[in-house]
């Protein structure tokens, strides 16, 4: 392969993340932490919990479709 041969490129992404979004504050309610604590430590102030209808594989599919989507590419092709 020459140094000028263009074999591929990245044409659109996606993401997708669980509906659900828990906050420091909501979890301090149930364990015994705080926001400060959480965030001073880790730097995270929210994540996403997976429900029971959510899989890996259903936000893959997701995420792919709207890299698809970004993309201008029928899932087809």
């Amino acid at each position: 392969m020459s140094a000028g041969t263009l074999r591929s490129v990245i044409k659109g992404t996606g993401s997708s993340l669980p509906r659900t979004r828990v906050s420091n504050a909501e979890l301090s309610k149930k364990v015994d932490t705080t926001d400060d604590w959480i965030v001073e430590r880790t730097g995270i102030r929210f994540r996403h919990i997976a429900e029971d209808d959510e899989t890996t594989s259903s936000l893959a599919t997701e995420a792919a479709q709207k890299a698809l989507s970004v993309a201008g590419i029928d899932a087809s092709e």
